[in-house]
């Protein structure tokens, strides 16, 4: 049995309130430090947040360490995929140019960069320069600290949902950085595609594991907290599956629909609850379960027409 469920079995219940990313990170911080794995960093943190937003942010930073195990412990991560446009490759208009000394620039503009006004380092994703089919560009991620000569985060409004998260638009001109901060391979295939698996992974366990804690020190139903934990043990193995394998969008897929019955079931708990801030909260914040909705379902369809043809 993972030693971290157990854990949330048995700790206590009550957490300090937090406002902000400054007051939220320390704790994740050294709450990490102490886990085995990525999955371990979504489940501790979320049973330590005292609501949906620092879960939330739990389950994106463990995300982002089961992509890149080399981030540094102390440092912020924001992924910086999104444009104006859009996500897709032929959205991404910011540019990775080599230059003759061996360096790269970086240019051009992210937004709803998650934690970004509070990041210490980004991961920008931009196209080389165009190959032989400008309609499949060919991406890279830059690893960008803060702080870097041209890069501007610019706070964005707050949104409707888990306002406590900060997001970020990036503006990059002309961002000179070491050849050897693109992270080898190609960006969409080596990073985007399996962070989308990962996020909804380490995301949904860092929230379910909040709602056990609640369901703990509520005296919520027993049967609620073991169709909770049994669904937390499902994605912790998920967490370290293979994400571009077939199966593992299969089983997520399905782990995931457990976790939103198990919001739903929650909804009706909270509710009994009334005025209570925890409870307004999680009614303000479900909207975040159904982002990303449709997306999800094309990649359970697609990893279902992969096994049916055997690939």
């Amino acid at each position: 049995m993972n030693p971290a469920l157990d854990a949330c079995l048995r700790a206590p219940t009550q957490v300090p309130p937090r406002a902000s990313v400054a007051e939220w990170w320390p704790r994740w911080r050294a709450g990490a430090a102490l886990a085995a794995s990525s999955a371990e960093q979504a489940l501790l943190g979320g049973f330590d947040a005292d609501r949906v937003g620092w879960a939330f942010a739990s389950g994106y930073q463990a995300a982002l360490r089961a992509l890149l195990p080399e981030l540094p412990a102390d440092a912020v991560a924001a992924f910086c995929v999104t444009e104006e446009t859009g996500n897709r490759p032929r959205d991404i208009h910011t540019r990775v140019t080599p230059a003759a000394d061996g360096s790269v620039s970086i240019s051009g503009a992210k937004r709803w960069t998650t934690l970004g006004p509070d990041s210490s380092v980004l991961l920008i994703v931009g196209a080389l320069p165009p190959g032989p089919d400008p309609a499949r560009p060919q991406l890279k991620v830059a690893r960008v600290p803060v702080g870097t000569p041209g890069l501007q985060l610019l706070p964005m409004p707050e949104t409707r949902f888990v306002p406590e998260v900060p997001h970020a638009r990036v503006q990059l001109d002309a961002v000179k950085v070491d050849a050897d901060a693109l992270l080898p391979g190609d960006g969409y295939e080596r990073y985007v595609k399996p962070f989308r698996s990962l996020e909804d992974a380490h995301v949904t366990l860092a929230v379910l594991a909040y709602l056990l804690r609640e369901a703990r020190q509520r005296g919520w139903p027993t049967g609620f907290a073991e169709r909770l934990c049994a669904t937390l043990a499902v994605l912790c193995d998920l967490a370290a599956a293979p994400a571009d394998a077939p199966v593992t969008h299969v089983v997520l897929a399905g782990a995931l629909a457990q976790a939103h019955a198990l919001y739903a079931e929650a909804g009706t708990l909270w509710a009994a609850a009334g005025d209570d801030p925890a409870a307004v909260r999680w009614t303000r914040d479900v909207a975040l379960f159904g982002v990303a909705g449709s997306a999800r379902s094309q990649r359970a369809a697609r990893a279902w027409e992969r096994l049916q043809a055997g690939a």
